[in-house]
Order: C-alpha cells, then sequence, then structure tokens
C-alpha cells in the first residue's frame, strides 16, 4: 500500500472524484468567493485548478476534502480528479502546468514517476524517491511529499504522541512504510523498529532512519510505543497477517494506514487487548492539509474537511 498513497494512503469506496464542469482557465491571482455550499453553475475565466492523477483514483477522498478546504477558504479553485495511466503520467503533468493549473496531488502508481519529473525536490523527496505532491511555477515543477508528515500530525492531534526519544515500529517497508520510517526518525524517535516480509526493502526502509533504525522480527514489537501497520494486507478482511496485532496492548498506539474498512479485523484485535488504535483517515486528511497550505499559504480548515468525509468514524457515501 502506498498513502495514503496517496494521495491516498489506502482506497475506499467513498468519493467517485471529478466534476461535470471542465476549468476553462486560470488567472495568476485568487479571486475570493463567499464560503457555502459547493457551487455547480460552471467554473469562471478566474476559476484556480488543482486536481489528483493515479490510477485508480474512483475512490478517492481527496476532492471531498479540498473543495471543502477551499469553499471554507473562501477561494475560487476547484478540485478534479483524473485518472492517468503511467504510460500517459508525463503529458499529463506537463498539460496540467501548461494549462496553469496550481498543482496536482499524486497517488499510486506515479509517486515515483513525480519525484524523478520535477525539476525541484524537496529534501524529503530526495530521501523517499517520491512524491506526493507537486507544484507548477512558470516552467519549474517542484515534488513535495506531505505523507510522513500527515502522519505525524495525526499522531499528535489524535494521541498527543510525540516520537521524541520513543520506540517506534513499522510494519512495512513501501512507499507508505518508508515514508513512515523518514517521518518518525525525523522527529527524534530513539529507535525505528522495522519488519518486513522481505529483508532486502527491510533494510532500505531501515536506512532511511540512520542509526535509529533497524530490521527488527516481530516479536521486538512488543515494546515499541507506537506501531504504523503499513502494508495493504489488512484490507483483505480476516486473511492472514505477517504480524499478529493480538501481541499489541495497553499502553501501545497502534496505528493501521488502511482505512477501509474503518476498523479492520487486525486492528480490533489490538483494540480488543487494550491498544489505543486509529486507521489511515486522519494521515489521509493531514497530508492533504499540508497540500493546501503549501498550494494556497491559509492554515487549513482541518474540522471542515473531516465534516467533509464524515468524521473519524469513516467516510460516507457521495
Amino acid at each position: 500500500m502506498d498513502p495514503a498513497g496517496t494521495s491516498d494512503p489506502a482506497g475506499t469506496s467513498a468519493d467517485p472524484g471529478g466534476t461535470s464542469a471542465d476549468p476553462v482557465g486560470t488567472s495568476a491571482a485568487s479571486t475570493k468567493t463567499p464560503a457555502g455550499p459547493e457551487r455547480t453553475a460552471a467554473l469562471q475565466l478566474g476559476t484556480r485548478a488543482v486536481g489528483v492523477v493515479g490510477e485508480p483514483v474512483g475512490h478517492s477522498l481527496s476532492p471531498r476534502l479540498h473543495r471543502a478546504a477551499y469553499r471554507e477558504l473562501g477561494l475560487d479553485w476547484t478540485y478534479l480528479a483524473f485518472e492517468v495511466g503511467e504510460v500517459d503520467f508525463k503529458a499529463a503533468v506537463e498539460g496540467a502546468r501548461a494549462l496553469s493549473f496550481v498543482g496536482l496531488s499524486v497517488t499510486m502508481p506515479h509517486k515515483q514517476a513525480a519525484a524523478a519529473l520535477a525539476t525541484r525536490r524537496s529534501v524529503t523527496v530526495r530521501s523517499l524517491g517520491a512524491a506526493n505532491t507537486l507544484t507548477f511555477s512558470g516552467r519549474e515543477i517542484a515534488a513535495e511529499n506531505t505523507d510522513g508528515a500527515g502522519l505525524l500530525d495525526d499522531l499528535r492531534q489524535l494521541f498527543s504522541f510525540d516520537p521524541d526519544g520513543r520506540c517506534c515500529g513499522v510494519i512495512g517497508a513501501g512507499g507508505a512504510g518508508m515514508a513512515a520510517v523518514l517521518a518518525l526518525a525525523e522527529a527524534g524517535a530513539r529507535e525505528v523498529l522495522v519488519v518486513n516480509r522481505s529483508a532486502p526493502h527491510a533494510f532500505r526502509a531501515a536506512a532511511l532512519a540512520r542509526t535509529a533504525g533497524r530490521v527488527a522480527r516481530p516479536v521486538e514489537l512488543d515494546a515499541a510505543d507506537v506501531v504504523v501497520q503499513a502494508t495493504p494486507a489488512s484490507m483483505d478482511g480476516d486473511g492472514p497477517m505477517f504480524v499478529d496485532s493480538s501481541r499489541f496492548g495497553s499502553g501501545q498506539i497502534v496505528m493501521d494506514l488502511a482505512y477501509d474498512p474503518p476498523l479492520s479485523p487486525w486492528l480490533a484485535r489490538a483494540a480488543g487487548n487494550g491498544a489505543r488504535t486509529a486507521n489511515g483517515l486522519g494521515m489521509l486528511v493531514n497530508q492533504a492539509a499540508r497540500q493546501i497550505e503549501l498550494w494556497t499559504g491559509s492554515p487549513p480548515p482541518i474540522e471542515v474537511m473531516w465534516a467533509a468525509i464524515g468524521g473519524r468514524s469513516g467516510p460516507v457515501p457521495a
């Protein structure tokens, strides 16, 4: 699995994304509109456009999150969803830049291609080799990755948890797992334990944490203050998992970055043993909030964004 990602860390059956109106142009300056219900009239010449590209994107909650935020901020912005295959990704990005889009959210399977295509990359993107955010300025394409920061934001908001000096565990060494490892290490984790089926991938992910990172066995996660499950395995119902969550309990935080179902059997077992638990919706909301702040320069309306997807209990039907 990859968040998110994501821009979504995992799939859901919610918002189909997109809009029935096509953007007819943009301008360099934002124009204000009153906050309120989503407008259904045709987009105006001054409307600014952003969007998400991926394959698939029909499940994406990003359009709901972004549109709600822009309405609340009083911005005449729209957010569109584009299903783009790998062979067309470069052309799609160049087309969005040429059409004066502000930027794009990037989800699977394009995050590595987004990083490679950029003309300027953040330190995080250079470390991960993946980007979930592209910003256009003239002919420049700047790449950022907000997934790890979104995870840290959610840990702080929901659990008041600061990784500084703590032992943290990550299950999985794909894109989402690597983003989690890097974020936890940069936040000062004393130790970042990486558990993964494939040893080479585990060592690659652990190296992101430098001296704090090491490849571990599942039993070693018993000592972790927080455990982040960053594989798509829990989305398969009650199928076999690499790490049995019944080993976790009181005093631990257990996060499953998948959010469909909202409470997987894997996460439910940890909760039943007394662990504090959360799914990946908070990471999704917060990584989107980071994109919104990057593009608009305004503090994102987090509560409004949560309301747009039905709150922490899970997405509501479109």
